[in-house]
Formats: C-alpha cells, structure tokens, sequence
C-alpha cells in the first residue's frame, strides 16, 4: 500500500512505541522496526538520526518523527 520507506525505532516496554506500530498496523502500512534496547548499532543509528534517546522515532522517508505524533504520520503519508 505504502510507496514510503517507514523505519520505527522503538523498545518492546515503550507504551507510546506500541501505539505506533499498532496505528501503522491498523491502516495496512508496512515498516521496519528496530528495538533499540536489544540492537546498539540501530540504537547508535537512531540517535544519529534523531540528536536523542527518547523513542519511538519514526522516518518516514527522510523525515524524522520524536515520538508517535500521528498528525504528523497521516501527514507525511498522506492519511486523511
């Protein structure tokens, strides 16, 4: 369905981690998922990425997301 590249940075304890993957879930869109508490060189990759620890962090394409703001999702993916 998605024409976007979706990486979701996220812990298997993190609750707003889970709500995100659960809305990508929801709405059919693919993505990869890294726990970054078990992975260190997609942790190291991550704060690259994100300047922080928090997560989730959430690419879409080039664009970096701090935590599920799924305004921001819908729209970068174009979800009304």
């Amino acid at each position: 369905m998605s024409e976007h590249t979706i990486t979701v940075y996220s812990t298997s304890t993190c609750p707003y981690c889970m709500q995100a993957k659960k809305y990508l879930d929801e709405k059919g869109i693919a993505y990869t998922n890294y726990d970054v508490a078990t992975d260190t060189e997609k942790r190291k990759e991550m704060v690259e990425k994100s300047g922080q620890m928090g997560v989730p962090v959430i690419v879409i394409d080039e664009n970096v997301i701090i935590g599920f703001e799924r305004q921001e999702v819908d729209k970068l993916l174009g979800i009304e």
